[in-house]
């Protein structure tokens, strides 16, 4: 099932998700769905809070589908380590059209539970590194936007707000 994503201004978006303690048939299809919103959404990351679920799961496939082994499932997920800088071109599902230069960890280790509740880490860099942040600072309630200036979050916020007095952002 393809979920709509949740757009910038909805509550949900700016709130932490609730861990989760259930490991069972339900979790497993909202991975699924999730991986085929985030494809139907041309997303390379999707948290389920870009859904309107508030629960702690994240998926991740930096290839979009070239490589099957490459998807990930981080459920509670938590980082644990961060080196280097690396600054670069992010935009957000939940924010379309809208890109800035953020600066992140070249390199991240995030531990988390995979579908089961198992508890593994895993380590990615580059475009991996800034997803895996991306996406677990969505479960904390945080959006990419609070890494820019406030100047230009300001202008980006302005923004949207003609676009929803236009009827345009729904």
């Amino acid at each position: 099932m393809i979920y709509p994503i949740v757009k910038y201004g909805n509550p949900v978006l700016e709130k932490p998700a609730a861990t989760i303690t259930e490991f069972d048939g339900e979790l497993k299809k909202l991975a699924d769905d999730m991986f085929e919103s985030m494809y139907a959404a041309h997303g390379v990351g999707l948290a389920a809070t870009q859904i309107g679920v508030s629960k702690r799961i994240a998926v991740i496939d930096v290839t979009f589908k070239e490589d099957p082994n490459a998807r990930l499932v981080l459920v509670n997920p938590e980082i644990i380590k961060k080196e280097g800088r690396q600054s670069g071109n992010e935009g957000c599902l939940s924010l379309p059209d809208f890109r800035e230069t953020v600066v992140r960890a070249k390199k991240v280790t995030v531990r988390a539970q995979d579908l089961t509740g198992k508890f593994f880490e895993t380590t990615g860099e580059d475009l991996l590194a800034r997803a895996l942040l991306h996406e677990t600072e969505h479960l904390q309630g945080k959006l990419y936007i609070s890494h820019i200036s406030a100047l230009k979050r300001d202008l980006m916020k302005r923004k949207i707000k003609k676009l929803i007095r236009a009827g345009e952002w729904a």
